[in-house]
C-alpha cells in the first residue's frame, strides 16, 4: 500500500520515497528516492526503457501497483482534487482527428470547468493556450489533417488549460524541428518563471538536459543523480551533462561488476 502525508505550500511539488512499481515478473522502478522543486524545471533523463514513462504515470496517479511514498502537491498521487491541478501530456497525441484544433480545445475546457457561467472564462482560456502553443493559424483545421509536430502541441495545448500548477510533460519535443523545440524551451522557461508552475519533463536527448533547472537521470529503474546541470558536470569533471550521464553510468556499470565478483 502506498504511504502518504499532506505538507504545507513550501513542501516539493513531488516527494518520493522508496518508489517501486512491479509489472509481471519484472521491477520497473527499483526503490526511488527524489524530489522535484516548485516553480522550477525538472528534467527526467535517460535512455528509451529506463522507467521514464512509467515513473510520470505514477506521478499524475494513473500507474497500477505502486508501493512506496509518492506526495504530490501536498497530497498522495491520484487524489481526485489533484486532477484540476495536473496538466499531463503522454508520448502519444491526445486528440480527436475530427474535431478542429479549437474544437479539440472548447471540448477539454468544458470537461475542466463545466458549467454555462464559466463559458467566457473557457473561451479565453482556449485561445490563451492557442496562442501559447503558436497554432493560432491553424484554429480551425481538423486535427486528423495536421502535422504530428502539430498534433504534438495540440495536446501541449490541453494539459495548459486551466493553468495548472504541475505540468507532467512526457518527451513533448520528439520529433518537432530544432526552431519549434526552441520556442516550446522558452515557452516551458515562461510558465515557470512568470505562472510559478512546476514542470517535469522526460527526453532521452541529451542536450535538454542543458535547458532544465535541476536534473533526475535515469537508468534500468533507477535513479543515478538527482542535482543541477553545474553540479553533475562539477562532481563527474565533465563538460556536458551528456558527458556527466556516460560517466556515472559506466560507475554504476563497474560497482555492478565489483558487487557479482565479491557474491
Amino acid at each position: 500500500m502506498m504511504n502518504y502525508s499532506e505538507g504545507p505550500p513550501d513542501t516539493p511539488a513531488v516527494h518520493a520515497a522508496g518508489l517501486t512499481v512491479v509489472r509481471g515478473p519484472r521491477t520497473v522502478l527499483r526503490g526511488l528516492d527524489f524530489t522535484v522543486p516548485r516553480g522550477q524545471i525538472t528534467g527526467l533523463l535517460g535512455p528509451s526503457g529506463c522507467g521514464k514513462s512509467t515513473l510520470m504515470r505514477s506521478v499524475v496517479g494513473t500507474q497500477a501497483k505502486v508501493t512506496g511514498t509518492l506526495d504530490v502537491l501536498g497530497r498522495p498521487a491520484g487524489h481526485p482534487t489533484l486532477r484540476t491541478r495536473i496538466g499531463y501530456v503522454t508520448q502519444a497525441p491526445s486528440v480527436y482527428d475530427d474535431l478542429t484544433v479549437r474544437q479539440n480545445l472548447d471540448y477539454f475546457a468544458a470537461i475542466l470547468t463545466p458549467g454555462r457561467a464559466a463559458a467566457e472564462r473557457r473561451h479565453s482560456d482556449v485561445t490563451r493556450v492557442i496562442e501559447d502553443v503558436d497554432l493560432t493559424s491553424r484554429a480551425d483545421a481538423l486535427a486528423g489533417n495536421l502535422s504530428g509536430g502539430q498534433r504534438s502541441r495540440v495536446s501541449l495545448a490541453v494539459a495548459l488549460l486551466g493553468a495548472p500548477e504541475l505540468l507532467v510533460l512526457d518527451e513533448p519535443t520528439v520529433g518537432l524541428d530544432p526552431v519549434l523545440r526552441r520556442d516550446l524551451w522558452t515557452l516551458f522557461h515562461d510558465i515557470a518563471a512568470q505562472r510559478g508552475a512546476t514542470l517535469l519533463i522526460s527526453s532521452h536527448v541529451m542536450d535538454e538536459a542543458e535547458r532544465c533547472h535541476r536534473l533526475l537521470l535515469m537508468r534500468e529503474g533507477e535513479i543515478l543523480a538527482d542535482d543541477t546541470p553545474d553540479a553533475l558536470r562539477t562532481r563527474t569533471g565533465s563538460e556536458t551533462v551528456e558527458d556527466a550521464f556516460l560517466h556515472l553510468v559506466d560507475e554504476a556499470v563497474a560497482a555492478g561488476r565489483k558487487k557479482e565478483t565479491t557474491r
